[in-house]
């Protein structure tokens, strides 16, 4: 199949130059202008911005949480994605007690099969790091393509491990080249104040943001980049959510340790406020990190411009409020409220909206955020995160002026609310692209399940700078 896409802006992390671009099997063959070659599809892209797809590296797809899963499987979730302007996602396997890492990798690959839409592939989440897992991780980015392990420092007896275990897998990475992901909260001190609210007969969701102070994030941040430090690596810290977290990242790139870290399009754009609306409402925005308050948006939006942050992810984790009853199981009780939101389909739009539009960051950070740095961070450059002859056929047709009303009803994440519920954004995918691939036009779905690929990654590149 051919694909020649005419008369775009191409717009990339570092060049903006009006061309045509010609796609061969997937894969860009020839980028001109004025190219006249045959081609089963030509799309006219006459006053749209034409950049790569979006890279989403933090979702949690079909994921199993206290007795329920994340509402939004390979197939709905993807779907979304892909309407919101993602080609690819990088979703999290967990290794289950008691086993190794290849029964996880299994289970997620079967999970993924027959119903993606879009590429994809996983990140590892290491809970128990025996002989025989250390030597797993080396088999896994060798042969796999998993070169990125996550660990917890919070979430005690389900996901947290100790300073110990976090070291050795630092260690590990140093020998075969791979990142570790680090969720950096201070699971042990959070633990108490959950456990001390409820004694107090704090029940109500609001608890969960203020039994998880943003020192318990930036101390746990501190003491991450302090093991990557001793260890000798680098280190990727997932959704950073406040400044107090901020401030360690910015200290330790400073003093020039390979230090990253990503944020989420919940940390700029909602906040504390939320957890105070009526009754149960606010059990929507229950997610970990919490939402902060308010000030701290102007701090991470400064980060983003300034190259402290890298990557803005979505952490899409969707539990719907009432069909079915998925937060209702912490009614009673904000510990036992799901964690997580929606997120996938409208990363682009908002950050394009909120930063692009409001004169926080220009379009080539947008491509770099939201792409470009996904995908070296990732080990998936430059085959995805870039338009040059040799990259796939993926990306997104971007029309700056398309305004869209965020709402439940007409998204199509299979959840029945949205964070974002009435916000009015401008600037939004016209048509995506996969591999040459026409899989959204104006609106209309056109991609098909199971068409998405498994990648196999490379170990990701140290970013310069």
């Amino acid at each position: 199949m051919t694909t020649l896409v005419r008369n775009g802006t191409v717009v990339t992390a570092s060049d903006r130059y009006q061309a045509d671009i010609y796609i061969d099997k997937g894969v860009v063959t020839l980028i001109g202008q004025g190219l006249n070659l045959p081609a089963d599809t030509v799309i006219d892209a006459s006053g749209k911005l034409v950049m790569p797809g979006g890279i989403d590296v933090h979702t949690h797809l079909d994921m199993p949480f206290g007795g329920t899963n994340s509402a939004d499987d390979f197939q709905t979730g993807t779907v979304a994605a892909a309407h919101g302007g993602t080609t690819t996602l990088v979703d999290f396997a967990i290794q289950n007690f008691g086993e190794g890492l290849y029964p996880a990798y299994e289970g997620w690959m079967k999970r993924a099969e027959g119903k993606a839409v879009v590429d994809y592939a996983f990140h590892m989440i290491v809970r128990e790091l025996t002989d025989q897992v250390s030597g797993e991780m080396d088999r896994m980015v060798k042969h796999e393509g998993v070169t990125s392990f996550k660990l917890f420092m919070a979430y005690p007896g389900v996901f947290m491990v100790d300073d110990a275990t976090i070291f050795r897998a630092l260690l590990k990475t140093r020998d075969n080249g791979g990142l570790i992901c680090m969720h950096a909260e201070n699971g042990g001190v959070i633990d108490t104040l959950v456990k001390e609210a409820l004694r107090k007969g704090q029940k109500a969701p609001k608890y969960h943001a203020l039994t998880r102070p943003t020192r318990a994030e930036g101390e746990a941040t501190g003491r991450a980049i302090a093991l990557a430090e001793m260890a000798g690596v680098p280190i990727y810290i997932v959704h950073l959510s406040c400044s107090d977290a901020l401030e360690k990242v910015k200290q330790a790139r400073d003093m020039g340790l390979p230090a990253y870290a990503e944020t989420c399009p919940q940390y700029l754009f909602l906040s504390y406020d939320d957890y105070e609306r009526p009754g149960f409402e606010g059990a929507k925005y229950v997610m970990s990190p919490p939402l902060r308050e308010k000030w701290n948006q102007e701090a991470l939006w400064k980060g983003l411009a300034k190259n402290d942050l890298q990557v803005v992810s979505t952490d899409h984790c969707p539990f719907c409020m009432n069909e079915p009853p998925q937060k209702q199981l912490g009614k009673d009780d904000f510990s036992k409220i799901p964690n997580g939101a929606p997120g996938i389909e409208t990363r682009l739009m908002l950050v394009w909206d909120g930063g692009v539009r409001a004169g926080k960051i220009d379009m080539h950070r947008f491509v770099e955020i939201v792409s470009t740095n996904p995908a070296k961070m990732f080990g998936l450059w430059p085959k995805k995160g870039t338009i040059a002859v040799g990259s796939d056929g993926d990306m997104v047709l971007f029309d700056p002026d398309k305004e869209t009303t965020l709402t439940a009803k007409t998204l199509h994440m299979r959840v029945d609310y949205n964070p974002y519920e009435g916000r009015v954004v401008r600037g939004g995918p016209a048509m995506v692209l996969s591999r040459g691939e026409v899989i959204v036009d104006h609106g209309e779905f056109k991609g098909r399940p199971g068409r998405g690929q498994y990648v196999k990654r490379q170990p990701g590149r140290p970013l310069v700078g």
